[in-house]
């Protein structure tokens, strides 16, 4: 067993992982930016080494960087989390180099699995069914077309080199196909520095749907239950639970058996999941995760394993110590509690100070974060707070537990994505088991909000920066997860005495748009589709902002006339800065 194990991420899954080293006797090395640096993660670990400043492409993806505090700090091994390195095999292939242990699979199987076309033929040798899609990386918007018109449409334009719903776009005709692939490539690139796409049809009628495989390095491999995870939007899950609800022990079964066959074929070792959508009683390979997953404390849970103990003993070479946990018990459902504003659907990234963070206790609990008290959700990286996760001996006692440690979430300062939580566990096609990847966002409604006593956020401007001091409500429970979670309304500049001043109105009925158009938060302009002087009409997106690992549209407010364009590609913009006026149809 490793007596010191770095860990080459941040945030919620770094804490855990340190965590589960700590319950082996095993220390712990974190890394971290010069931005995390008094990140929870770095006051968790026994040790921590600062890689740096600049982007997350400077320290937290600079291989060489990780590879030498792990040297020096005496580390024997390293553990990839999810995300960043996690899933790439030159990483992989230089901590081996290096003499050190890495917690996950072989650069071998990471590099088959990972490429998303070398896995489909994987998939096919092993005789695991697939829906329909391109046999290469396609090169253009035209191989979408041709796709369309062989297989129809709905399509799905995938990064080949990625997850995590990066890189990913529905075309839902020839016309969104130039697009589409454009904006694929363009975030397939900035995620994993790789633009190669590939297609897939969508199916629109599919449960996501995916089983958890572990496999150690003396020929065991198992596969540890399943998780549903259809509750998404932009490709991103919100609500995960195991075992996946409504399916036959047929079918289950038969998804677990391919899944063993899948991750055997490429001699795997160590946890990996295989993602599967599911319609009626067929199921088809959608990909391969070779790395721990978000949502992997459901199956813990159910199961009653610790996942990441697991890991860490299978790539220290022992053998399988959970072949006699392999069947459920009860059911556990997670929800994930990110910094963004649910307001329309929109799920915008809403970095800032945590004023108190305060997790229910109860019975068949667990909360799972990467912050505390105090902490700063910072614009640079993704926006995950935490994982509130329910337990019982079936799913309605785990919706019941989940519902009610959702309502005593406190987080105060930011808003979370804690409303859409409660909305989805409260709704009846949830609660029966009746949705689709597809049902959050085409049935359940996230407009309807207080407009009584809302939150404000008033902004000042400093040497060019803005900055948020929140303000809160008196009235009762104003300042929980399911009321203080929700950011202010659309904001609206006046001048004074040649000063800025920002200041908040009630989302709704405000007075009609003045034509401007502002960075809706701190990020990246990441695409221009406009020129000065173009008629544009309400609802054309005018810019592309990237945020937080996601990409915003930001579109027209009213129909007129762009004015001068004060943003280009690759321009860091303060939450609230001019983009561009439009001169409104009927304005003097």
């Amino acid at each position: 067993m490793f007596s010191k194990i770095l860990i080459a991420n941040r945030g919620e899954i770094a804490v855990r992982v340190i965590r589960s080293c700590r319950s082996l006797g095993i220390q712990s090395v974190a890394v971290h930016s010069e931005a995390d640096s008094a990140s929870l993660h770095v006051r968790e670990a026994d040790q921590a080494v600062d890689l740096g400043p600049g982007p997350a492409s400077e320290n937290y993806l600079n291989i060489d960087r990780i590879i030498a505090a792990a040297c020096e700090s005496g580390a024997e091994a390293i553990h990839p989390g999810y995300g960043f390195l996690s899933e790439n095999a030159a990483f992989a292939q230089a901590v081996v180099d290096a003499g050190l242990a890495f917690i996950g699979p072989s650069p071998d199987a990471i590099s088959t699995m990972g490429e998303k076309v070398a896995a489909r033929a994987v998939a096919i040798a092993a005789e695991v069914p697939l829906a329909p899609g391109s046999k290469n990386a396609i090169t253009g918007a035209g191989d979408v077309i041709d796709f369309g018109s062989a297989h129809g449409y709905p399509i799905l334009v995938k990064a080949s080199a990625g997850g995590g719903g990066r890189g990913m776009r529905l075309v839902e005709s020839e016309a969104q196909a130039e697009e589409a692939v454009a904006a694929a490539v363009r975030e397939a690139t900035a995620a994993f520095g790789n633009g190669e796409v590939y297609l897939e049809r969508y199916l629109t009628s599919a449960r996501h749907v995916e089983v958890q495989v572990f496999a150690d390095k003396l020929g065991n491999t198992v596969y540890v239950g399943d998780r549903d995870c259809s509750v998404q939007r932009r490709h991103q899950k919100l609500i995960e639970e195991s075992p996946a609800p409504g399916l036959s022990p047929e079918l289950r079964a038969s998804m677990g058996a391919a899944a063993v066959r899948l991750a055997q074929h490429v001699g795997y070792a160590g946890a990996g999941t295989v993602e599967f959508l599911v319609e009626g009683e067929n199921f088809y390979f959608l990909e391969m995760n070779t790395r721990i997953q978000v949502e992997h404390p459901v199956t813990e849970m159910v199961h009653g394993v610790d996942l990441i103990a697991e890991q860490i003993r299978v790539a220290a070479g022992e053998e399988l110590s959970i072949r006699d946990r392999l069947t459920p018990h009860g059911a556990a459902i997670e929800a994930r509690i990110n910094a963004e504003d649910v307001a329309g659907g929109r799920f915008l990234p809403a970095p800032g100070l945590i004023e108190e963070l305060t997790a229910p206790e109860g019975e068949g609990l667990r909360f799972d974060a990467g912050y505390q008290s105090g902490d700063e959700v910072l614009p640079f990286y993704d926006s995950l707070i935490g994982k509130l996760i329910a337990y019982g001996p079936d799913r309605e006692t785990a919706l019941a537990r989940l519902e009610d440690g959702l309502e005593r979430l406190v987080v105060r300062g930011v808003p979370t994505t804690v409303p859409a939580s409660l909305q989805v566990v409260r709704h009846e096609d949830f609660q029966s088991a009746r949705f689709t990847t597809r049902w959050l966002e085409e049935t359940v409604d996230f407009s309807d909000e207080p407009e009584d006593e809302p939150l404000a956020r008033n902004e000042v401007e400093v040497g060019g920066r803005f900055y948020i001091i929140p303000q809160f409500s008196d009235r009762p429970g104003a300042t929980t997860g399911t009321g203080a979670a929700i950011a202010a309304a659309p904001m609206e500049e006046t001048a004074a005495g040649g000063q800025r001043a920002r200041s908040t109105r009630a989302r709704g009925k405000g007075k009609a748009s003045d034509g401007s158009v502002k960075a809706p938060m701190q990020g990246t302009i990441i695409k221009v589709n406009v020129e000065e002087g173009q008629a544009v009409t309400t609802g054309d997106v005018l810019f592309v902002l990237e945020a937080m690992k996601m990409e915003n549209p930001i579109q027209a407010p009213a129909a007129g006339i762009v004015g001068p364009i004060h943003a280009g590609v690759g321009d860091s913009m303060a939450a609230g800065t001019l983009l561009t006026q439009l001169v409104l149809e009927g304005a003097n």
